[in-house]
């Protein structure tokens, strides 16, 4: 079998919640706007580049994106529409490449390996053609990059935002990837970039003619090979297409490691919580739980158990992560960079209940008035209802207890 030079594309849609709202409200064009949850805890998902402007980034707390951006235009979002949109997108996606990989809402990795014949030498010309009928069909600017492999393609489609489109070669990588500040290196965040920085490793270049003996030293094996790995340009991950779901998970990397067993269950709870809504979204319940644990290091564990009953609730699924947690010893020293929950086994059969109808029928019904919430508000906006009140999940003895709070009166339902 002919064997072909990989060749992936990355495609970024620029400031995609904002835009959506700038095209469909065009008061707003040219305009600061900021989507995100607007409640006293809320952070920016989204800001315009008007809005960066001002320093507004997205992840910032609102309260201080108000104090930055004062005559901002501030929206809790309709991510239903932006779900639409987005479905738009990767329709068009699927006319350019039958291999898609969707990194999230509005960005996928799209193979064009051994597609010579549509690409016809010109990988640039592609990839505008792709630029446009988004454009064209959508109103909306996307970004590209396209390079060897998935990294250097999601970085260069961030090189030139917004409206970008750039191609890195391998013969490239000294010009263009070699200058960049460390931080540009997938999974280098804030803490492990001042890490880096105190041992004179400030760009790219720095870490591509480091003595791989010393900074496996330095910063240990793991974390050395994976740094040296990208930082010569060097990806083997294959671009993965959609499949039917074998496994529902969340995880989440934090910009801070976490150093105490109770900011990381405090997490797990948000996660669990998260879980449960898209099995019962999805009508599935599952029999085995998994956490994923990465430590400061890049060293990554997961730890499962499989039940005998088959659950979706996000009390059960706490219960079973925190526990797993428990038992994992964290070394000495470690913070935990990543934490993540997922539910699997979908299709094997059930042991007898362990619990009484009349206790099904509480949850069901308890979950019932969760999740119409959640429908409405997002299953990350479970925390903010307006003026109406606003629903949260804490732990107590053990439990999940769902908090209904109102103006006028507070009841708690377990």
């Amino acid at each position: 079998m002919e064997q072909h030079e990989r060749l992936v594309l990355h495609v970024d849609m620029d400031c995609f919640f904002a835009a959506v709202e700038q095209r469909d409200h065009p008061e707003f064009k040219g305009k600061p706007v900021i989507v995100g949850g607007l409640s006293a805890r809320g952070v920016v998902s989204t800001a315009s580049y008007e809005a960066r402007a001002y320093g507004v980034r997205s992840a910032m707390p609102m309260a201080l994106a108000k104090r930055k951006c004062p005559a901002g235009i501030f929206l809790q979002g309709s991510y239903r529409q932006y779900g639409a949109v987005s479905a738009q997108i990767f329709e068009i996606l699927s006319r350019f490449s039958p291999l898609i990989e969707p990194l999230s809402i509005d960005e996928g990795f799209l193979d064009l390996t051994g597609m010579e014949h549509l690409i016809k030498g010109n990988p640039r010309a592609y990839g505008l053609k792709l630029k446009e009928t988004i454009l064209a069909e959508t109103g909306l600017v996307a970004s590209v990059g396209i390079a060897p492999n998935k990294f250097l393609a999601k970085l260069a489609s961030d090189l030139e935002k917004p409206d970008g489109l750039v191609i890195i070669r391998l013969e490239d990588i000294q010009q263009v990837l070699w200058p960049l500040p460390v931080s540009r290196i997938w999974g280098v965040g804030k803490k492990t970039e001042a890490r880096l920085s105190q041992l004179g490793y400030r760009c790219i270049s720095d870490i591509a003619k480091a003595r791989p003996e010393v900074l496996q030293r330095q910063v240990g094996e793991r974390l050395a090979n994976h740094l040296v790995e990208l930082a010569n340009g060097r990806d083997d991950r294959p671009v993965e297409a959609l499949r039917e779901a074998q496994s529902i998970g969340k995880e989440t990397t934090f910009e801070e490691d976490l150093h105490s067993g109770e900011e990381a269950e405090h997490h797990l709870l948000s996660l669990a919580s998260q879980v449960g809504w898209r099995l019962r979204r999805s009508g599935r319940r599952a029999h085995t739980v998994q956490i994923k644990i990465r430590l400061s290091d890049f060293s990554t564990y997961t730890r499962q158990r499989k039940l005998g009953e088959a659950i979706c609730y996000d009390e059960d699924i706490f219960r079973e992560a925190r526990n797993l947690f428990r038992a994992f010893r964290l070394p000495v020293g470690s913070g935990i960079r990543l934490l993540g929950v997922s539910c699997s086994g979908f299709n094997a059969p059930s042991e007898i209940s362990l619990f009484s109808m009349e206790e099904k029928r509480k949850k069901e019904s308890l979950y019932s008035a969760i999740d119409k919430i959640k429908a409405k508000f997002g299953e990350d906006k479970i925390g903010h209802l307006g003026e109406a009140g606003k629903v949260t999940s804490i732990e107590r003895k053990g439990r999940i207890r769902h908090v209904f709070q109102k103006q006028e009166e507070k009841s708690i339902c377990d």
